[in-house]
């Protein structure tokens, strides 16, 4: 069980905005309106100034917005 846990840490990855930005392809207002509305995942705290996405989270997101789309 412990060594899962680790094994799960050690595979997560925070992105910074600017990738977040680019993989998504929204800008700071969106993002942080659809964040405000609970549409995107929250960032998590890394420093006083600083924030990022789990990767995960963000992957899980565009997944589901790809599942929406009308063909």
């Amino acid at each position: 069980m412990l060594w899962t846990n680790y094994q799960r840490v050690q595979s997560m990855r925070v992105l910074r905005f600017p990738m977040v930005s680019e993989l998504t392809g929204l800008p700071r207002s969106t993002l942080y309106l659809y964040m405000k509305n609970d549409q995107f995942p929250k960032p998590v705290k890394l420093g006083v100034r600083s924030v990022g996405w789990i990767k995960e989270e963000v992957d899980e997101w565009l997944r589901l917005r790809k599942s929406l789309r009308i063909n």
